[in-house]
Order: structure tokens, then sequence, then C-alpha cells
């Protein structure tokens, strides 16, 4: 299984980009929002992929986090979702915003990407709102962050097993706020939801900041 890639875009479509590894040219589908995200040809770039595997075709999908990458997988599980479809969700909301999304049940927000209906993006948030603290808790582990350390030269590494980066500093922190509300007694779910609205009101809170706020949306209301 291609876990990642790193080498130089050879070209860009609407859909997927062409990556040149050591000569070997990989064709990797991405959502819009990742794909806006990328550099143009001939620039080096890293991206964590997942490889659809059907009789008739193979097709590998690249993400710029583990966190993109762990929820395709997991909104690919769902009835009624391909490959699709998933990558109309993390197009339109990006990773965190289906973190946020599914932590908070909240099904307009699923239902905002092309091609999901009410029923499916129901369907979505109820099936996954339980692993969506798991996903949080993974931060974004980008592999954009090394590429700075790509050599120069077209030799480039096809690493089958992705190494997780340091998180981002506000996944980081909605890390260590779900680990410590948990701690304290809290369900994941009610803990990743009440996080998810604190981080949203404040993206930039630190630990003791997301712990407050989470601790305020979760105390009983009078």
């Amino acid at each position: 299984m291609i876990g990642k890639l790193s080498g130089r875009i050879d070209y860009r479509s609407t859909d997927h980009v062409l990556i040149d590894v050591r000569g070997v040219g990989y064709m990797v589908y991405c959502s819009d929002r990742t794909l806006a995200g990328l550099p143009g040809a001939g620039e080096v770039v890293a991206l964590y992929t997942d490889l659809l595997v059907r009789e008739d075709n193979l097709q590998l999908f690249g993400f710029t986090s583990l966190v993109e990458k762990e929820w395709h997988r997991l909104l690919m599980s769902v009835q009624g979702i391909g490959a699709k479809a998933s990558l109309a969700i993390l197009g339109a909301l990006g990773a965190d915003g289906v973190s946020r999304a599914i932590a908070l049940g909240d099904v307009t927000a699923i239902k905002a990407a092309k091609g999901v209906g009410p029923k499916t993006a129901q369907r979505v948030v109820i099936e996954l709102k339980d692993k969506a603290p798991g996903v949080i808790a993974m931060g974004t582990g980008s592999p954009a962050e090394a590429m700075g350390e790509v050599p120069a030269s077209d030799d480039f590494d096809v690493i089958e097993t992705p190494k997780r980066k340091s998180a981002a500093p506000n996944a980081s922190a909605q890390a260590e706020a779900l680990s410590a509300l948990g701690n304290l007694g809290y369900s994941p779910s009610d803990a990743a939801g009440a996080v998810a609205e604190a981080a949203g009101v404040e993206p930039d809170a630190d630990v003791s900041s997301l712990i407050r706020a989470a601790l305020k949306l979760l105390a009983p209301k009078s």
C-alpha cells in the first residue's frame, strides 16, 4: 500500500495531479481545497495517499494531512459515500471543518458538499460522531512541513508508512484538551463536541483556554 509520495508535480488537472517520483508518474486525485493549496508544475510536493482498489481500476487519492486522510477513509465507510462524495465533503469543509461538523452533529454543514443529500449527511454524522475524538486527537501531521528537506535532485522516496509530524498548534491544543476532559470523566463524543465548538469560536486558543471554554459549554444549564 502506497502511504505517501514525495516528488515533483509534472502537471495539474481539474481533479488530480501527476507526481513524478524517480521517473515514475503517479496520478493522484485530490479535493478542490487540497489542489488549490498545492504548488505549481515543477515544484516539490509531498502527499499522504490512500489507494482505492477495484477490479477494473486503481486510484490514488492525495491528502496534505493524516487527519484529512483518516476522514476520507472513515467517510468512505459510510453507505452512500464514495470517493467522489468524500472528496466533495473534504473540499467544502476541509479536514478541520469535517472534524468540527461531525463532532457538533452539524448535518447542514455536511449537506453543503456537492452531491450529498440530507439523508446521507445525517447518516455521516450519526455513524462517525463517536469516531471524531480519535481523529481530532491525531493533529495535522502535514507532509508539507518536511518539503524543505526534500533534495533538489529527482532522487525522491516513495514511503510506504507515513511518519507522524508534530501537530499544528491548535490541533495539538485540541488533542490535549480532549485528553484533559476525558480524564475529568466526560465522554469522548461530548468532549469532542465541546472542544470543536470552542475551537470554532477561538481558532488560536491555547490548551487552557480551550479547556475552560469547553467546560463552560459542558456545564449543566440551569
